[in-house]
């Protein structure tokens, strides 16, 4: 290794080993250790427990849903952003392949044939001097190598394959967010549904209650402010209901897009909430185990590393380029006389260039890689840092998500205790329309809250797996 090289590739496993970071729980600030399992068991739901293991590549089948099964599976074959990021790993693999390539010795060979007439005051190419018309054939093999004396093309080959790490890692990136998000969309679509069919039973219950209102005017039991407040409350759950229908359509036009087909056609059938499984087992990653498993870490990673090389080749265009070249032939009137009576011909050519002066260029090109290396440095912390953040943000919303659904399961119940007690003292006049009203919004208020914390809680391990390292890869 050349002495100028060794800085310069000291750096990458100096800045990977202090920005691993420490194989405890510190960067996830004051979550407990990831090796003690923790058991988020709420009174009202199934439990789950975190394990420090490895991401299953198939892990949406842990819901246990064979429609959501089928729709992943539609949307790794159909999905406009896998086919973006295949045609650019597909790019970058073919170029690195071209610059190794123009590393090896080039041969070409050509062949000429030349009809001419020259003026007879002009000696023409021919062995004969008085023939001035004549055909001329040459034809003509050239090799020719430049000798990697300070590892400039080491350098490019280096860089070039880096590139196409950076694309195989960003395409495991797309295709683990595109199930990612698929799945939160199913899931969110899921709750709207349910939220739907609940706004619709509030709206059935509000009109029942109505009826029974006006029953009671006619007996003269009520009076006129009371119709109007029970039509004000029916009018509200009435108004819940176009703004959750508009979301669980625009949740269908981003699960046929995720699936690469156009809005408003036919989509797969679509899971429940209720026929989604909550995992039981969720995947936890010590801080070095995440940095190795993270696609997007990985890829800013390569990234780094194909910045390192490109300054190699900034530095070595500042030296001296060598060039090794040889050709051979034969040139003659007929084209069975290439390689006889003399006619044969060879050059052997050997160089050296010196950059002397490029008005600073040179200089300027290898500060602008060094540029660039250090901001591939700050790119592959950010990568590392946010892998931390998203682990630690997951978990957090495992946490409180079974605390959300426990609240949310108590205040369901009471409430529909309540509106029910209520319902039955209003039919014996025992409480005014008031109290009523406000145990049916609090009712209808609960049930969505319920269905919500369960949705954030199948959201939040779809986070967690992602968070933890996707898992999803093609072919390599």
């Amino acid at each position: 290794m050349k002495r100028w090289e060794l800085p310069l590739f000291a750096t990458v496993p100096m800045l990977l080993g202090c920005a691993v970071g420490p194989r405890t729980q510190d960067a996830y600030a004051v979550l407990p250790p990831p090796t003690q399992p923790q058991r988020l068991a709420p009174r009202a739901g199934p439990e789950q427990i975190t394990h420090d293991t490895e991401v299953a590549q198939a892990w949406w089948q842990a819901f246990a849903s064979p429609e959501l099964d089928a729709l992943v599976d539609d949307a790794l074959h159909h999905a406009t952003d896998l086919s973006m990021a295949d045609a650019a790993l597909r790019q970058a693999r073919e170029q690195a392949g071209a610059v190794a390539g123009s590393a090896l010795p080039q041969v070409d060979a050509s062949f000429q044939t030349q009809r001419a007439r020259v003026s007879n005051t002009l000696a023409p190419a021919v062995t004969d001097a008085t023939q001035y018309l004549y055909t001329l054939h040459t034809a003509q093999v050239t090799v020719s190598y430049g000798p990697d004396v300070f590892g400039g093309n080491r350098a490019r080959i280096r860089s070039a394959r880096a590139a196409a790490d950076v694309a195989q890692y960003r395409r495991d990136a797309a295709r683990a967010m595109v199930v990612a998000n698929l799945i939160a969309a199913v899931i969110q679509r899921a709750s709207l549904a349910d939220q739907i069919d609940a706004a619709q039973a509030s709206v059935s219950i509000n009109q029942d209650i109505l009826q029974n209102q006006l029953r009671r005017q006619r007996l003269g039991a009520i009076g006129a402010a009371d119709i109007a407040t029970q039509e004000t409350a029916l009018a509200t759950a009435e108004a819940a209901l176009p703004s959750l229908v508009r979301a669980e359509a625009h949740q269908r036009v981003l699960i046929g897009t995720l699936l690469g087909r156009a809005a408003g056609s036919d989509l797969p059938p679509l899971p429940s909430l209720r026929a989604l499984a909550l995992p039981h087992d969720v995947p936890l990653a010590l801080p070095s185990e995440l940095v190795a498993r993270r696609p997007d870490v990985r890829a800013a990673r390569a990234q780094l590393e194909g910045a390192g090389a490109d300054v190699g080749v900034a530095i070595a265009a500042r030296l001296p380029n060598f060039q090794l070249s040889a050709s051979g032939g034969g040139a003659a009137q007929h084209v069975f006389d290439l390689f006889q009576n003399g006619n044969p011909f060879w050059t052997l050519l050997g160089a050296v260039a010196q950059p002397i002066f490029h008005g600073g260029a040179l200089r300027h090109q290898q500060r602008a890689a060094e540029a660039a290396l250090d901001g591939a440095k700050a790119q592959y912390r950010a990568s590392v840092l946010q892998a931390f953040g998203d682990v630690s943000d997951a978990l957090t919303g495992l946490r409180t998500d079974a605390d959300a659904l426990d609240a949310a399961v108590r205040a369901s119940d009471a409430s529909a205790h309540a509106l029910g007690y209520i319902r039955r003292q209003l039919a014996l006049g025992d409480v005014g329309t008031l109290a009523l009203l406000n145990a049916s919004s609090a009712d209808a208020q609960a049930r969505v809250q319920l269905i919500q914390a369960r949705a954030a809680r199948l959201s939040d391990t779809v986070a967690m797996f992602q968070a933890a390292g996707g898992g999803v890869v093609g072919e390599r």
